[in-house]
């Protein structure tokens, strides 16, 4: 859906209204999903955009991308599930001196929605089932199972 250009502006001018209130610097995403939405939540609310990549694994600022000291951060990502990358991306911001004032985005997947320990919102909360790889049904049946996602080994 956020291929299409029109659907990305929508979506990404829904959450900055929901954002709006904690007055965020500046808006940080994981790469690579939540690059699109994070940009068109920040042209909306007119702050700067940036993300985090991993390296070796980790996900850190790269490309020149800073936070200047005591920046308000709003961290925005696609879809949450288990919310491990959006942690990650706080944990980024905060090391950079930034502060984190919030968390958006498009979808909460997780069996429970996901808390934080900054504001969340989700446009739509989905609760779907995770499992570990030994307690999956569809792996004890033999069938194939395709992971989507970004997040190496997860």
């Amino acid at each position: 859906m956020l291929r299409y250009p029109e659907h990305a502006s929508a979506l990404g001018r829904t959450l900055a209204e929901q954002a709006e209130r904690l007055q965020p610097d500046v808006v940080l995403s994981p790469a690579l999903g939540g690059v699109i939405i994070g940009y068109e939540v920040a042209r909306a609310l007119g702050v700067p955009a940036m993300f985090a990549e991993r390296r070796d694994g980790d996900l850190q600022l790269r490309r020149g991308f800073r936070i200047e000291p005591d920046a308000r951060v709003l961290v925005v990502e696609d879809v949450v599930t288990t919310g491990g990358s959006t942690r990650e991306t706080i944990e980024v911001a905060t090391a950079a001196g930034g502060e984190v004032v919030g968390a958006a985005s498009i979808i909460d997947r997780g069996e429970e929605p996901v808390s934080f320990a900054v504001p969340f919102d989700a446009l739509v909360q989905i609760p779907l089932s995770a499992y570990e790889p030994s307690e999956c049904p569809r792996c004890a049946r033999g069938e194939p199972v395709l992971k989507p996602g970004s997040r190496p080994g997860h």
